[in-house]
């Protein structure tokens, strides 16, 4: 069975990090002189605590995980993270129950960005970070950060890598994960640096743009404001976030070999990167017709406005600068089909991810050519890769299970008397870590406060299966994973 006690060294080395990002907030709100100063003490405090706990627990671990073990500490991880990072909101009194809290915290470390909260901007400065710091902390993965900054934490951090990391098809950069693991980070970390300074430039104070930077490279969209970055009223603002929200939605493994080698017509020769930049230019030239002639948006205006949020909705970050709401209902499918796809395997964003459309263009037009030629043996490559027999199965399996878990979700919520539309597009922007919602209750720009209480848990749980790709969750409720053989 589950080898508890490295399980339990895991955890309390995860919430001991988690306690050490709780005393940066703790620094910012003496910064700032908040009234959330005692909320932050009191939940380092507790979690250091809980922490000692679970290494008293662990300890005498061998430090060997095996496979079952990975996939369960990679989904629990997630879940103690979140309900550790529910207790600033919570003491604090700023959320005054645990749904809202928690699903406030599984919406940050997931990157999905949809809040309760109706008013950030009244929130004190040190919960205004901790929001945007569990999105940039769950932007690469709670358990890859710790791979990065904990090598030797345990024996098989390759298994846990393979429990968390996004899309179908695995690379590395380096034989050893931690040290891959260290070069992604860096790049994660050149990226925030550079949208930072590229805001501060624009005109934001220090503040907002450690804030926004944060949560746009982590493809995130909680903000500091009700207004999102339309607040701003800022079009080189706008830009900023586009070019880094797309830049986060790429796959980081290339962005390093491509940058740091100069070997800039890999982007080119990318299947993925060519199919993920042909999905944000055609919906956005699409957007941007139907603003001109519908809605009378003048050309620089239509252009921003649709690319923003196309960039936006497709990277799942859900930061708005305009109110789609008010567009043609038609660009509304559009969006919803963002959502569905999302961006690049092995990058901050959520999704189905643009690897699998590749995959599933090639299975088509394979299915096309045997029907024409029923001997042939037809492979699948993609950018030299043969993509192998299982690996195409579980890719029509996860698509299965997609629709089929945002079937039996919209549906729940239909019959719980929460209008179609929003329905459907809160599943789906649950499921792919998105955020905004499309409809006339919950609207792009509006919170989630609204939603009864089972569907906020029902959203919640959907953020985390969606974040870790579906099996890595839902394997926990096979039998066949409880049994001893």
């Amino acid at each position: 069975m589950l080898n508890l006690k490295t399980i339990f060294k895991i955890l309390g080395s995860l919430l001991w990090i988690e306690a050490t990002l709780l005393t940066l907030c703790l620094f910012v709100a003496m910064l700032y002189q908040g009234d959330d100063i005692m909320a932050f003490a009191w939940s380092i405090l507790i979690t250091i605590s809980s922490g000692l706990g679970f290494r008293l627990l662990g300890r005498h671990s061998n430090n060997i995980i095996e496979r079952r073990d990975a996939y369960f500490v990679v989904a629990i991880a997630w879940v103690i993270f979140s309900l550790f990072g529910t207790l600033p909101f919570l003491i604090s009194g700023y959320i005054d129950n645990l749904t809202n809290a928690f699903f406030e915290t599984m919406s940050g470390f997931t990157t999905t960005g949809a809040t309760v909260i109706d008013f950030p901007e009244h929130l004190p400065k040190g919960l205004l970070f901790w929001r945007s710091l569990t999105q940039w902390i769950g932007g690469l993965g709670i358990v890859f950060f710790t791979i990065a900054i904990l090598p030797s934490l345990v024996g098989g951090s390759l298994k846990v890598f393979a429990a968390e990391s996004t899309g179908p098809i695995k690379s590395k950069l380096h034989p050893r994960l931690s040290t891959s693991a260290k070069w992604i980070w860096i790049v994660y970390l050149i990226l925030t640096i550079a949208c930072i300074l590229s805001y501060k430039v624009c005109g934001m104070n220090w503040f907002d743009a450690f804030n926004y930077s944060m949560t746009s490279t982590a493809t995130g969209g909680f903000a500091t404001e009700s207004g999102s970055i339309a607040t701003f009223k800022s079009p080189a603002e706008e830009y900023v976030c586009t070019l880094f929200c797309f830049l986060a939605g790429v796959n980081f493994t290339l962005l390093y070999t491509s940058v740091a080698g100069f070997k800039f017509k890999q982007f080119l020769k990318n299947s993925e990167f060519k199919f993920y930049t042909t999905l944000v230019l055609g919906f956005s030239l699409f957007i941007m017709l139907e603003l001109i002639f519908r809605n009378n948006y003048d050309v620089e205006h239509a252009f921003r406005s649709s690319i923003f949020q196309v960039v936006s909705f497709i990277t799942t970050t859900g930061l708005f600068s305009d109110d789609a709401a008010k567009w043609p209902h038609v660009t509304w499918v559009i969006l919803a089909a963002c959502m569905f796809f999302g961006g690049c395997s092995g990058s901050t964003s959520g999704g189905f991810k643009s690897i699998r459309g590749v995959m599933l263009i090639k299975i088509v037009r394979n299915e096309f050519r045997q029907i024409l030629h029923p001997n042939a043996v037809l492979p699948l490559k993609i950018d030299g890769y043969n993509v192998q027999m299982s690996k195409r199965v579980t890719l029509l399996s996860f698509l299965g299970l997609y629709l089929f878990l945002t079937l039996v979700c919209a549906f729940t919520m239909i019959a719980a008397g929460i209008d179609s539309t929003n329905s459907i597009t809160i599943t789906l922007s649950s499921l792919g870590n998105v955020g905004p919602a499309l409809g006339l209750e919950i609207g792009p720009t509006m919170s989630w406060n609204e939603l009864p209480n089972f569907a906020k848990w029902m959203a919640s749980f959907l953020m985390l299966v969606g974040r870790l790709e579906l099996f890595t969750v839902l394997v926990l409720f096979s039998p066949s994973f409880w049994k001893e053989n």
